[in-house]
């Protein structure tokens, strides 16, 4: 655990307001260096005609030349330097990533301050990655896992902006131009919409002086929107009948926003209910190779429980999965449940956070979540945990179950998907 704890020292991050654009900047003794812009608002940004338009426009300014460099020379460049580049777009909130060695970041800072203001906008590379996106989004309909992800959020969040998908439908995708990429891009990038996140091992006043000629520029722009959102407060259940080896089901219920009181408690109660699914549902029961409980804050206004299985037992299942539930809420967690997961929560926490990018995106979303100090004080909030503090918060939110079913429709009912108790 030691050799963790100095990249995650409280006094090495802070925030620095730098000409209006907020920077989080988390010093590391890493030689790799990640810089990430975030662009909040994500699906609130876009009409719903419009769904991948935003991740659209920021790939392909990142990944389709410059107006000096062509994509080849670019990428060429990129490779000589060991530097990546990469967008990516989320329900509340998109990103422009670079990464690169500590020895390279004043040319890789170049050639991403280049890609940011002066991307080529190429028509035959705009339709290359437009193709692929379009791809990609047929491969998700056609995928089970992803096509029950969207029953679930169509079901839950339908009319609202977390209906919307930001990589795009192959419908949407297939409807926009390039021409509607450069107006949208053009009006997207502003101090009040975007921050900064850095780290790695790179001086504060090295950091300033490359920002001062290239961020800091950029113009005030508009506010971000907060995007639309429904919550579960009915019992529902959606059935799609398909022919499929295995049967899919996910539960859905509301969870507390991560930058809550209730937040890290219910992130720790929820992997102790993983664990209770994977010994029942897996190892004694055999009714499935995969099932998983988890605490989904990927909609940041919104996030949710989500109760997971593929089963060929898709009865048993249900019924299983609400009794642990249930016994939970009358019985409560275990002292040794929190004791044991205490080590593995903080153990873990420090792992997958190991990477300067792995970094740079938690803290990312603990400032579009509403503060970026928890990335550093949530191993400090778990060590505080008290078992009656947990019971009470893990009663409180497993309430309503919105459910979804694809699979074989003879092999359950509407009545099979059961609720919890009061």
């Amino acid at each position: 655990m030691l050799i963790y704890q100095p990249g995650f020292s409280q006094n090495d991050t802070k925030e620095i307001n730098y000409e209006g654009l907020k920077i989080i900047f988390k010093k590391t003794p890493k030689q790799v260096i990640t810089a990430s812009l975030f662009i909040k608002g994500g699906t609130a940004n876009v009409s719903e005609s419009q769904q991948g338009l935003e991740v659209i426009a920021l790939n392909l300014a990142l990944d389709g030349g410059t107006k000096t460099l062509n994509k080849d020379a670019f990428a060429a460049k990129a490779d000589k330097l060991g530097t990546s580049f990469a967008a990516s777009g989320s329900p509340d909130y998109s990103t422009m990533t670079m990464t690169c060695l500590k020895e390279n970041f004043g040319p890789s800072w170049e050639m991403f301050n280049s890609a940011i203001f002066e991307p080529a906008m190429d028509e035959s590379e705009f339709n290359v990655l437009k193709d692929q996106m379009i791809a990609q989004a047929k491969q998700r309909e056609s995928d089970p896992d992803a096509y029950l992800r969207k029953m679930a959020t169509d079901s839950l969040f339908g009319g609202t902006d977390y209906a919307k998908i930001p990589d795009g439908t192959p419908e949407t995708l297939e409807k926009i131009t390039l021409a509607d990429v450069k107006k949208y891009y053009g009006s997207l990038l502003g101090k009040k919409k975007c921050f900064l996140v850095v780290v790695g091992n790179i001086d504060e006043k090295d950091l300033l002086k490359n920002i001062k000629i290239s961020l800091a520029k950029l113009p005030e722009g508009q506010a971000p929107k907060t995007p639309t959102f429904k919550s579960v407060t009915a019992a529902s259940t959606s059935i799609k009948d398909r022919t499929l080896a295995t049967n899919y089901i996910l539960g859905t219920m509301n969870a507390p926003k991560y930058n809550s009181a209730d937040g890290p408690l219910f992130d720790f109660a929820m992997r102790i209910l993983y664990d209770r699914y994977f010994v029942e549902l897996r190892t004694k029961r055999s009714l499935s190779y995969a099932p998983a409980a988890s605490y989904n804050k990927r909609t940041i206004q919104q996030p949710l429980t989500n109760l997971y299985i593929t089963t060929i037992d898709p009865k048993q299942s249900v019924q299983v999965m609400t009794d642990i539930i249930n016994t939970i809420k009358k019985e409560g967690f275990t002292e040794k449940e929190v004791k044991d997961k205490k080590k593995s929560f903080i153990t873990r926490y420090y792992m997958t956070n190991e990477s300067s990018a792995a970094q740079a995106a938690q803290l990312g979303f603990c400032e579009a979540s509403g503060n970026w100090k928890l990335f550093d004080e949530i191993n400090d909030k778990i060590s505080l945990v008290k078992l009656a503090d947990l019971n009470k918060t893990f009663n409180k939110y497993m309430n309503v179950i919105d459910w979804t079913y694809l699979g074989k429709q003879d092999q359950i009912a509407r009545e099979d998907f059961k609720q919890l108790a009061k």
